[in-house]
């Protein structure tokens, strides 16, 4: 059981007040009856609640898979630039935040929900989760950097050393622009960029392509997202 003025603010029908003020004015019905009262408590998987006749289900979390464009920032909210959870037009939450984050140049596999400890357990160090990524990197990739990056790299400064775990490189094309596949389990910043740094290359390219067992659909265009089918969400809550 939930308060109306909760459930309807929780789908982003307006601010707690605003809701309030919605429902004292009569413009709201549960099972068909107007009612006046915000603290009324009403059972969020059965009772049908509208507002000025307008259905408003309820979602207590929401998954989606977003093939994320460049010039997108990994962010829920900004007074300057696009975010990721502007692209999610049909979304009932408001509280929602991607799992993690790609840099503003970077595409591919992004999952936008509003369920902490799913995303707390793909991003925690200690599982392991695996992402991979496919780039296109200026300069020839060579079995001697796949050694390297097996044995992890530091990517740090002069200064300070920043160690990373081992990565799995792939050579999909070796040429002065190589094309590679790379597996990681961290999220360090700039972390597939700086590890190219680290072996005199730079990536021009990067598009995240899975994360644990969520792999990119293919149909998506960039910028295109849809919601997690169950056997994808079976598999990234068993990661």
């Amino acid at each position: 059981m939930i308060r109306l003025d909760k459930y309807l603010a929780d789908m982003g029908v307006g601010t707690r007040q605003e809701v309030k003020r919605c429902i004292r004015k009569g413009q709201v019905t549960v099972g068909g009856r107007t009612v006046n009262a915000p603290e009324l408590k009403i059972d969020e998987e059965k009772d049908m609640v509208t507002v000025d006749g307008r259905e408003i289900g309820y979602a207590a979390y929401e998954y989606y898979m977003l093939n994320k464009p460049a010039g997108v920032i990994s962010a829920t909210e900004d007074p300057r630039e696009r975010t990721v959870i502007d692209l999610i037009r049909d979304k009932k939450r408001k509280d929602l935040f991607p799992v993690g984050r790609l840099d503003k140049d970077t595409e591919g596999l992004l999952l936008i929900t509003n369920d902490g400890k799913l995303a707390h357990r793909l991003l925690s160090p200690r599982r392991h989760v695996d992402k991979t990524y496919y780039a296109r990197v200026r300069g020839c990739v060579t079995e001697e950097d796949v050694r390297r990056f097996a044995g992890g790299l530091d990517i740090g400064t002069a200064e300070e050393e920043e160690l990373t775990r081992p990565g799995i490189l792939q050579i999909l094309n070796a040429g002065e622009e190589s094309e590679i596949l790379l597996t990681i389990q961290e999220g360090k910043y700039h972390q597939v960029k700086r590890m190219f740094e680290a072996v005199g290359k730079e990536v021009v390219y990067l598009r995240r392509e899975s994360m644990g067992t969520l792999m990119l659909d293919n149909n998506l265009k960039a910028g295109e997202y849809r919601p997690l089918t169950k056997e994808e969400l079976e598999g990234v809550r068993g990661c």
